[in-house]
């Protein structure tokens, strides 16, 4: 029922208009257009209450990049991906049906011709932020959802078409044959049903330096304030250090997140993923990381990690020095924190709260409005270019 009711919507909706993915030869699914499968499973459809066959990898497996076509990942640097709602919006425009839709006058639009409801989200300040992840297997068939950690977030993703990821200084080179990454997004809830988006993609690590191994990807945490569910303050206790595995949620099989219809996750401080490249996922990234949990005092104590060559910083996040206040009394805490759900998690709205969610704002950062602006002039050697 599923898969007629997605074809019947993709015959209503003009093909520029809605949803978001990555674009970029190394993709699986690259060239998969509205005829390839009996449903729309563009890049760009969303992926909600399916089959893990049908979400994992966008069910594109069986589409794989062409021998040679591997996404750059520059160890200590930044990646920038093009993140449209149509191919013909990027660079790659050649390859797209419809040909190129970008507009001259706005060529970092993601959705050319489009509302901001295209993109699902009411305004700059309403973006949830998106992530990419990496596995250390060079077969996407043999990966699994817990083999992915996430290295780097940008929390003002998909707002601009060139959407810059920073990539950790200390990330090992991959084996022979590469590495397997994925591109996922969760939006607002304040703009559109609730869906997730994942696109896989071959990759290759660049200019390693450093030889640790990325720690076991552990399940993220709702940890941070949260005052469209009536939490006001951080609970950093609760929260997840280290290297934590993408949201899989919302689908019928193989969630790790079980948050509520109108309570997504989002790559964003509410869940400890911090704009920029993830720098503390490494295996000697902490002495010690206590057990999280809503009323845990202890916070991890992070190692002597190695100074940037460049900066003589650390390439480590500090380690949290906030107090750790006691979880809010109303609020029901969810216990099944061992089976993968976290605490804030299914916080159900009551009737008419999908309309009355607040921004938020609390979480979002001021000076993310400026300096995820994209200018186009920059971009013109984009990582993601093969041209």
């Amino acid at each position: 029922m599923l898969p007629i009711l997605l074809a019947i919507t993709a015959g209503l909706i003009p093909r520029a208009a809605g949803h978001a993915s990555i674009w970029h030869p190394s993709m699986f699914g690259f060239n998969v257009t509205e005829t390839t499968f009996p449903y729309d499973n563009r890049p760009v459809a969303p992926l909600a209450d399916m089959t893990f066959a049908e979400w994992w990898f966008h069910g594109h497996l069986d589409f794989p990049p062409n021998a040679g076509d591997v996404f750059d990942l520059p160890a200590g640097q930044t990646a920038t991906a093009e993140v449209a709602c149509d191919k013909g919006a990027t660079s790659f425009f050649t390859t797209n049906p419809g040909g190129d839709i970008r507009l001259p006058n706005d060529p970092d639009n993601p959705c050319p011709g489009s509302p901001l409801a295209a993109i699902h989200t009411t305004g700059l300040d309403n973006v949830k932020g998106c992530a990419m992840a990496i596995s250390y297997k060079s077969d996407a068939n043999q990966v699994q959802p817990e083999d992915f950690a996430v290295f780097s977030v940008n929390q003002t993703c998909v707002w601009t078409r060139f959407t810059d990821f920073q990539v950790p200084a200390r990330m090992p080179a991959c084996p022979e044959g590469g590495c397997t990454c994925a591109w996922f997004w969760i939006h607002s809830p304040l703009s559109g049903s609730m869906q997730n988006y994942m696109n896989g993609f071959r990759c290759n690590v660049t200019g390693a330096t450093s030889t640790t191994p990325i720690a076991a990807a552990q399940i993220p945490r709702r940890c941070g304030a949260d005052p469209d569910n009536g939490i006001t303050n951080d609970t950093p206790g609760n929260c997840t250090f280290g290297a934590k595995q993408p949201f899989y949620w919302f689908n019928r099989e193989r969630n790790n997140m079980f948050e509520g219809t109108f309570s997504p996750p989002f790559y964003t401080d509410l869940y400890n993923f911090r704009d920029g490249a993830q720098n503390d996922i490494f295996q000697d990234s902490y002495v010690s990381i206590p057990v999280p949990g809503p009323n845990q005092t202890a916070l991890p104590v992070l190692a002597d990690v190695p100074r940037s060559p460049t900066t003589g910083t650390s390439i480590a996040p500090p380690s949290p020095s906030v107090a750790v206040p006691a979880p809010p009394s109303n609020v029901t805490q969810n216990t099944n924190v061992g089976s993968g759900s976290c605490v804030h998690s299914s916080i159900l709205p009551p009737p008419g709260r999908r309309e009355n969610i607040k921004r938020e704002s609390p979480t979002f950062r001021a000076f993310h409005m400026t300096s995820r602006r994209r200018r186009v002039a920059e971009k013109r050697s984009s990582l993601w270019h093969i041209f």
